[in-house]
């Protein structure tokens, strides 16, 4: 298979241009109301339109959450393909956040999924879940390497609940967020001028110096905006690795639509801000 220039390459290309920020697509019932629209195949295609028109010719990175199109099956499905397409048309990077994790051929379905060239729904990224296990995710790893993708693990998330996993200790001492951390980091190793395979880091979670987050990869931060943190934040919670944080923003940017105006100078704005403090950091 004829893969694209590697995920990190372009990522950080992407970056440098444009900022380093991520808009979630994130059509849920209450989002879709307060902009006046059904709940409903027409009202989402609406939605996720509105959002890769206002902002996929200027942000780095849009991540639309699958679950909020497959609730609505195959009619939603196909309308996040279509949005995947256009976001990825317009120039915009396409993270897919479906978390996927399982094992063996089941894992590689999932990779297919989302990695595989051809696939209609092919991303730059993909979001998946270690918890069975780093090596589990083994065929997505091979796939994006293959393909050019990238994945984002799910290493130390801002979910209160996701501690009771991330935070067990190992034997070895180092405890489990720790450890996959150090997998993402051997995955990146020579890798110029960033490495494909990232960590989800939670914005929300303080200082994180106890943390080896130089893993000379990406770290796809949620949490910036109605979940609590802002851009300030950043550098005291992600330190020297700072640079390579992609700031995720969702309702902060969202709650401006439908205005297409809005929206943009919504997305503008957070990623002005971003820029400011990652250089000055």
């Amino acid at each position: 298979m004829s893969g694209l220039e590697p995920f990190g390459a372009r990522l950080r290309r992407a970056m440098d241009e444009r900022g380093p920020l991520c808009v979630g697509i994130d059509p849920h019932a209450s989002l879709l109301a307060e902009w006046g629209l059904n709940d409903d195949v027409a009202g989402l295609e609406r939605f996720s339109r509105t959002v890769v028109e206002a902002v996929g010719d200027r942000v780095a990175v849009l991540k639309p959450q699958s679950a909020f199109f497959e609730r609505f099956g195959s009619r939603g499905v196909a309308v996040l393909e279509k949005s995947v397409a256009e976001a990825r048309a317009a120039g915009a990077l396409v993270v897919m956040d479906a978390k996927r994790g399982d094992i063996g051929s089941t894992m590689a379905a999932y990779a297919e999924s989302f990695l595989h060239k051809d696939a209609p729904l092919f991303s730059d990224a993909l979001t998946v879940s270690p918890y069975l296990g780093y090596g589990s995710l083994s065929p997505a790893v091979a796939l994006a390497r293959e393909s050019g993708a990238g994945l984002f693990v799910l290493a130390l998330t801002s979910n209160p609940e996701g501690g009771e996993v991330q935070h067990a200790v190992r034997p070895d001492g180092r405890n489990v967020g720790a450890t996959m951390l150090a997998h993402l980091a051997a995955e990146n190793t020579g890798e110029e001028p960033l490495g494909s395979f990232g960590a989800v880091v939670g914005a929300t979670l303080g200082d994180l110096s106890t943390y080896d987050l130089d893993i000379n990869g990406p770290l796809l931060a949620p949490g910036i905006g109605a979940q609590g943190a802002t851009p300030a934040d950043l550098p005291g919670v992600f330190g020297a690795a700072v640079r390579n944080v992609v700031p995720n923003v969702s309702r902060g940017v969202l709650r401006h639509g439908p205005d297409t105006v809005a929206l943009r100078d919504a997305a503008e704005r957070f990623a002005e801000e971003i820029r400011h403090v990652v250089t000055s950091s």
